[in-house]
């Protein structure tokens, strides 16, 4: 369905229009039109391939980063993928509606405690086509709408990703202005998203640590910060060999680009010399570039001398930070001063330094003897995630349907006044 607003801010307030007749669909009505999307997005699937081709062969001309090409690219099983997605989204529980709490007043005055929608849910981000069709799904389960931007680097796959969803809803009696997009217009499409307070009522950024400090500096709109991942996995002194090479190897290669693939490995001194070595070569066999401190390099052939931008380095890339710490107070000082605050692993067979680190490691998530790559909504049960918030205000790790809620209270009396 062709969007007919001519600016920025007139879509926005037409997502929020539709945001007050979204909000009132009942569970069925909204399981049914995620159904239809998802339908709708597998019909499309050789149109958004053509599209994504498009926007990839730009993207390779204008020198985008094999990691972001990566995120970028979309064929016939990843556009399915997304489609499974949308369904397993459809198949949640309603978050709307839920009580979160309930009592009675000492004078009658029944009170109840609901979720609610946001109204309007706003997302910027890059190279992420996945995040298109993932946000504006949770958004649509949880009676909101959506105001996208997607970046110019996904421009084209954007389009006929929202083209098909919204013609869906169209299709199902649903207001399709509940899903708009302000990528045409650019970074001024962006900037007017970001002072859109009062017409959007939240705003999830995604991508890069700059991208998401300039919308955490610039945004009038309230912020869910979700941040970068310079992740960290610990190999304590006991850490079994075998749990220390797949973990570090899972983390690192099943899919690097993402911010939950570990950037940095701090090895206890205690085990350097019977893990360092054999965990190296693993990665290497992969294909990993792996930055280590001397003692690194003295366990370890082909390694690469880290510098101190390495510690802090997300690379996004087939490349790993390596550092022998001391102790597990000299790796728990290091993840304190280099973290963002993403994921944390350890490996271990202690319990006593297992149970330190999960209560000391201050992170959206903290594990113990498993991969980093684990920190997602479709493994947590969440289905697709709307990101990963690295703040402490209203969501942290993870966010599904849940997260896109607020709340408000029915209070229900009999004619009292208050004395």
């Amino acid at each position: 369905m062709t969007i007919t607003a001519t600016t920025a801010r007139e879509r926005m307030l037409l997502a929020k229009e539709a945001a007050r007749t979204v909000g009132l669909l009942g569970d069925e009505a909204k399981r049914d039109a995620l159904l239809a999307i998802a339908d709708a997005i597998e019909a499309a699937a050789p149109e958004v391939v053509a599209a994504n081709a498009e926007d990839l062969r730009r993207g390779r001309d204008t020198g985008l980063s094999e990691a972001l090409q990566d995120r970028l690219r979309l064929d016939e099983p990843r556009v399915a993928a997304l489609a499974a997605a949308v369904r397993e989204i459809a198949a949640l529980p309603d978050p709307v509606g839920r009580v979160l709490d309930e009592r009675t007043l000492a004078n009658g005055v029944s009170l109840t405690k609901v979720a609610v929608p946001f109204g309007v849910v706003g997302s910027i981000y890059e190279a992420r086509p996945n995040v298109t069709v993932d946000i504006a799904a949770l958004a649509l389960r949880s009676g909101n709408a959506v105001v996208l931007r997607g970046g110019t680097a996904a421009e084209h796959t954007n389009a006929a990703l929202v083209r098909a969803m919204r013609e869906a809803l169209a299709a199902r009696g649903v207001d399709p202005e509940a899903i708009q997009t302000v990528d045409e217009f650019g970074r001024e499409g962006a900037r007017e998203l970001m002072q859109a307070r009062g017409i959007v009522d939240v705003l999830v950024p995604r991508g890069s640590a700059q991208l998401i400090e300039t919308v955490v500096t610039e945004s009038s709109v309230p912020v869910i910060e979700t941040g970068a991942g310079v992740v960290h996995i610990v190999l304590d002194e006991t850490a079994p060999l075998e749990w220390a090479r797949d973990i570090v190897v899972n983390a690192k290669v099943q899919r690097p680009s993402v911010c939950n693939a570990v950037e940095t490995v701090l090895v206890h001194r205690g085990a350097a010399q019977r893990l360092v070595g054999p965990v190296v070569a693993a990665l290497q066999e992969q294909g990993v570039t792996v930055h280590g401190d001397a003692a690194v390099q003295d366990l370890a052939s082909g390694v690469a001398a880290a510098t101190d931008e390495d510690w802090a380095a997300e690379y996004l890339s087939l490349d790993v930070a390596m550092r022998v710490v001391d102790d597990l107070d000299d790796a728990l000082a290091h993840i304190r001063r280099y973290s963002t605050h993403h994921t944390e692993s350890i490996v271990t067979q202690d319990a006593a330094s297992e149970e330190r680190f999960l209560a000391e490691v201050d992170s959206a998530v903290v594990m113990a003897n498993a991969s980093t790559r684990f920190t997602d909504g479709g493994e947590f049960g969440f289905g697709a995630e709307v990101g990963i918030s690295t703040q402490k205000l209203h969501a942290r790790g993870p966010m599904g349907l849940a997260e896109l809620t607020s709340s408000k209270w029915l209070a229900r009396g009999a004619g009292q006044v208050r004395a």
